[in-house]
Formats: C-alpha cells, sequence, structure tokens
C-alpha cells in the first residue's frame, strides 16, 4: 500500500491543468476527478434536450450550452459539467476565459447507472445552493422517465415527474413546456415509441 500524501490542488492549479486536457474532470476539494465517456441514449437525449431548447429560445435573452460548459458552485467550491446549461439575462463566468458559468438558471441531468445517485444526492446539494438556480431536471437514460425540481417563494423544491409518451413538464424558468416525445425521440429505449393500432383495429373516436 502507498505511503504518499495525497497531492491536493488549488482551484487556480485545477483549471490551468483542465484547460489543457483533452478529457473532462470535476473539481472538489482539491481533487480533481475524471468523467466518463456517455451511451448513445445518453447522447441522443442530451442532444433533443439542446435542440428543442434552442429553438425555443431563439428570440429570448437566454444561452443553451451542451455538457462542455463548466459551471463552479460558489457556495460549495464543485466545479463540474452538467449535461445541458441554461441561462437567461446576464451571464457571469469566473474570469476572461468565459468557460465556468456561476450564474445558471436551469441544469439538466441526464442520469446513468454510476451517476444516478450523485445527481439525485450530493450534487443536487451543491446545485440547490446556486442563488440563480430555477430549476433542476433529471432524465432517464434506460427509460421514459423525467423529474423536475423546482425552486419555490419559500425556498422548497417543488418535484414534479412525468413517465410517458404523452406527458410534459413545464419549465417555466423558461417558459418552455418538453414534451417527452420530444424528448425520447430516436432514443429506442422501452417505452419510447409510440403506440401503434393493431392491424385491422379501427380507431376509436370517442
Amino acid at each position: 500500500m502507498s505511503t504518499q500524501p495525497k497531492t491536493f490542488l488549488t482551484p487556480e492549479q485545477y483549471l490551468a491543468i483542465e484547460r489543457e486536457a483533452e478529457c473532462k474532470s470535476e473539481y472538489f476539494q482539491g481533487e480533481m476527478f475524471a468523467m466518463a465517456g456517455a451511451a448513445e441514449a445518453h447522447n441522443l437525449l442530451v442532444g433533443n434536450l439542446v435542440t428543442g431548447l434552442n429553438n425555443h429560445l431563439r428570440s429570448r435573452p437566454c444561452r443553451v450550452y451542451p455538457s462542455d460548459m463548466r459551471v463552479r458552485v460558489s457556495a460549495t467550491g464543485l466545479y463540474t459539467y452538467p449535461d445541458v446549461v441554461v441561462v437567461c439575462g446576464e451571464r457571469r463566468f469566473l474570469d476572461d476565459r468565459r468557460d465556468t458559468l456561476l450564474n445558471p438558471s436551469l441544469l439538466i441531468e441526464v442520469l446513468s447507472p454510476s451517476t444516478e445517485a450523485y445527481d439525485r444526492g450530493k450534487k443536487f446539494e451543491h446545485y440547490r445552493s446556486i442563488e440563480s438556480l430555477r430549476e433542476y431536471l433529471l432524465v432517464a437514460s434506460d427509460r421514459v422517465h423525467a423529474d423536475l425540481y423546482a425552486r419555490q417563494p419559500d425556498g422548497r423544491w417543488l418535484l414534479t415527474s412525468a413517465d410517458r409518451l404523452e406527458d410534459s413538464l413545464d419549465l417555466q424558468s423558461v417558459g418552455y413546456r418538453l414534451a417527452l416525445a420530444d424528448l425520447y425521440e430516436k432514443t429506442d429505449l422501452p417505452g419510447s415509441q409510440p403506440a401503434t393500432a393493431e392491424p385491422g383495429s379501427v380507431p376509436r373516436l370517442d
């Protein structure tokens, strides 16, 4: 067993390394944590989210960023890469490099087996401390399901869930109704294909 002490990095050292690295890493309390690649369904879901949000927000003062936009949680010191980031109004960055955002309005994470517990638990604890954050959306990548947490005026977080293609979620932070049929388009996940009528059946008119 190695007896060498662990080397801790300052945030400045982390950023210097990260900005030259080929792979992304999160940072917390002096340590860097490499991020794994994503499966096809994960990438398709992120693409559908970015496309839908960009189309909806074209005429509004909002920006949509995919997973290369780093976010710093100022209150806790976490540096991380949400799957989708939206900020409306003035954007505040850590420095002139403009690659570390401080004030997201909406954060979205697409879940995977290795990250789901973290995204629902400790990571959400970090995110809740971001004063600008209005909503946090968690999207399942193994089935049709999404959970939306919305900050209430009294500081509580209200959960709304959806798990059918005909369902939708109102992302009030950006004025966008997210249809699960659009979100899960082309993912080939269980329940992601619209139901089809049996051959020879007559559609109901009621």
